[in-house]
């Protein structure tokens, strides 16, 4: 932790701890119990007195001229709930952070802009991004330093030596903060709409996907493995547009090996967000609304592309997850399943023991699941065995494994399976984008999509806007671009798949506000009211684990019948973007936008 001075006497935290309260200030206090969002309800009985990221918050803090401690996570987010029961429980830290800093408890769901600028500033910074994330903001909001999960021992000591910085030199941490703001971004510049522009844009992304493709286990990367939706979705296209046997081959080995290995749920369907190793045989276990509305589209639309047809029963496998275990009565789905059970074990509600899986399956069954989940192999789980395709199954074993599902599930039904129950309006476009499609695999969907499209409709939209989320009965205002832009997009294949004149016209009306709000001469934002002073408009947000929601929103606004979006749309589209130039493979949507626009 270089540039912030270690090994604060004893004497001096004393006193420190004994200094009064900023004279005027009432004591902060825990504002975070019956929260409506269930990560941030969470934390509302810890002894740290946890503020909401608003305007007052900030306000308080330049009125005390304290740092805010900044505490980004998720429900699903196991390591979240390790940090929250080691140290966020703990009296003494929680003392610390109380009397020194202001902090701050953030559902990154709930304020995706805001995370997506302290997960760049922690990539800046330390080479590595994710949750918890923990930032130490100034009262003008800059990001000042940051750190990912830390025992309870680091955090008191980096607590109690940068209250201590903070009191000698706040005027040296205000300047290093400055300093690692991004620069000021320019204005965009534009570029030709033209075939050559075009071509560059996929010779430099297909470049970036064999630098990074994993030849031996499909997807990308050497160490950890994410699905990488908005890769699949552009490579997708470039198979469709200009077969390739290379990368047909290399797709197809990925949804495979995404399908039958860990990445999967063999038992119930769905997919769980990323595995901790390449083979993609150890996941992390929790499953998100967004990638499984990514997956289920994929596979539908690989299984034509690739010529499988078994893909599609990997789509509906997906749907059927999220029908069971997402939906809400109201139509909308939520945002998560939890990584962890009711009593705090990581992917418990998934895992088998051997004696219990014989006891249940008759001994034709059993000997199937005993050689293709591998149940003599040593076990990479406390908590049992993960089902999944270790070993290639024949035909025969399919007919088996499908067996073993039918008997097995309805008693994982009865586990421990908690849920983050706030409904999203950008993570319910995706949803309705997912069932729409779905229709034209079986006219049954119809009946999902219709119910979410009312959902979108009735309960998160208010005189003319999208809201952000809906949870336990209360409405969570200030939707960001990607609510609108997913949103938007979910209309829009709602209206195509069904000829549904109003779904058509509320994405034309979303997509005018979310042009008025987002966009401007200087480039795109993700919040309407961005409170963090490093965030600037760029010429175009990069993709993530989710689509880029600025070319998701040039995307559909291209598709709708309307004069003034097709012309804004053309606009944003022809801004260049030095980071694309640079690095293709963060920016596939941008790469299909390009190849989808009419040139000049």
């Amino acid at each position: 932790m270089s540039g912030f001075e270690r090994g604060t006497a004893f004497s001096t935290l004393l006193l420190m701890l004994l200094l009064p309260v900023v004279a005027g200030a009432a004591p902060l206090a825990n504002q975070l119990a019956n929260h409506p969002s269930p990560y941030l309800a969470l934390h509302g009985h810890d002894p740290v007195a946890w503020q909401e990221w608003n305007a007052a918050t900030i306000t308080r803090a330049r009125r005390e001229n304290k740092l805010l401690f900044v505490s980004v996570g998720y429900f699903a987010c196991h390591w979240c709930h390790v940090m929250q029961r080691e140290s966020y429980r703990n009296p003494r830290i929680a003392a610390l952070l109380n009397r020194h800093f202001i902090p701050v408890k953030v559902d990154r769901e709930l304020n995706t802009g805001l995370d997506e600028a302290l997960q760049g500033f922690s990539a800046r910074l330390r080479g590595a991004a994710g949750w918890p994330l923990n930032a130490f903001v100034t009262p003008e909001g800059y990001p000042a330093y940051v750190v990912l999960y830390e025992p309870p021992d680091a955090l008191q000591t980096l607590l109690t030596q940068l209250s201590a910085r903070w009191l000698s030199d706040p005027a040296g941490i205000r300047h290093l903060a400055a300093q690692a703001a991004p620069p000021p971004v320019m204005r965009p510049v534009d570029a030709p709409l033209t075939a050559a522009r075009r071509a560059r844009a996929w010779e430099g992304f297909l470049a970036g996907v064999w630098q990074e493709a994993d030849i031996l286990h499909g997807g990308f990367g050497q160490v950890s493995k994410f699905p990488m939706a908005p890769q699949l979705s552009a490579l997708l296209d470039r198979q469709a547009q200009q077969p390739d046997a290379r990368l047909a081959e290399f797709l197809r080995l990925t949804f495979d090996q995404m399908a039958a290995r860990g990445l999967r749920d063999a038992v119930g369907g769905g997919f769980f967000r990323y595995t901790v190793d390449p083979g993609w045989d150890t996941p992390h276990f929790e499953k998100m609304l967004y990638d499984n509305s990514h997956l289920a589209m994929l596979y539908l639309r690989a299984a034509t592309v690739l010529d499988r047809p078994r893909y599609r029963d990997i789509a509906r496998s997906t749907l059927g997850f999220m029908q069971d275990e997402l939906r809400d009565a109201s139509g909308g789905f939520y945002s998560s399943t939890s990584a962890v059970d009711a009593s705090g074990r990581e992917g418990a509600t998934y895992l088998w023991e051997p004696d219990d899986l014989k006891r249940r399956l008759s001994p034709e069954v059993y000997a199937a699941v005993r050689r293709v989940w591998r149940l003599d192999a040593p076990r990479n789980f406390d908590a049992g065995y993960l089902p999944a395709e270790y070993v290639p199954p024949t035909a025969d074993d399919r007919r088996l494994l499908a067996d073993a599902a039918r008997v097995l599930y309805p008693v994982r039904r009865a586990r421990s399976l908690p849920k983050d129950d706030k409904l999203n309006a950008g993570l319910n476009g995706l949803a309705l984008s997912a069932f729409s499609q779905a229709i034209s695999l079986d006219p049954a969907y119809r009946r999902d999509a219709d119910r979410l499209q009312r959902f979108l409709l009735t309960r998160l939209a208010q005189d003319g806007h999208l809201m952000k989320a809906t949870a336990r009965g209360r409405i969570l205002p200030h939707a960001e671009l990607e609510d609108y832009a997913y949103g938007v997009q979910g209309l829009l294949d709602h209206a195509d798949a069904t000829g549904n004149g109003q779904s058509r016209e509320r994405a034309r009306q979303f997509a005018h506000t979310a042009w008025q709000l987002f966009w401007s001469a200087q480039g795109w934002k993700r919040e309407a009211q961005p409170l963090l002073a490093t965030l600037q408009p760029e010429p175009a947000l990069d993709d993530g684990t989710l689509y880029s929601p600025s070319d998701v929103l040039i995307l559909a606004s291209l598709r709708l019948q309307d004069p003034a979006l097709n012309r804004m749309a053309r606009s944003a589209a022809r801004w260049r973007v030095p980071d694309m130039e640079r690095n293709a493979y963060y920016y596939p949507t941008r790469v299909r936008v390009l190849a989808q626009v009419q040139p000049d």
